[in-house]
């Protein structure tokens, strides 16, 4: 499983974070080789996850959380 960057856009502004699957629907977040938590996506309802020891507010893990599933549906 190899780690990968997303960028996402935040209130105008573009953030990048690298993703590493860690298995089981879940992935640590990085900033600057810093964790900031790890996001658990639900396989049966991917609007659904759960946050682990996360530092990032709601609406920046839902755009994390819809970067990863775009990343790997193949797009």
């Amino acid at each position: 499983m190899d780690q990968f960057k997303i960028e996402v856009a935040n209130n105008g502004q573009g953030q990048y974070f690298d993703i590493s699957p860690i298995g089981n629907n879940q992935y640590e977040i990085y900033r600057e080789q810093e964790k900031l938590g790890t996001i658990e996506i639900d396989e049966k309802d991917h609007e659904h996850c759960r946050a682990v020891d996360c530092e990032l507010d709601l609406p920046l893990m839902n755009l994390i959380r819809e970067a990863i599933l775009f990343r790997e549906s193949g797009h």
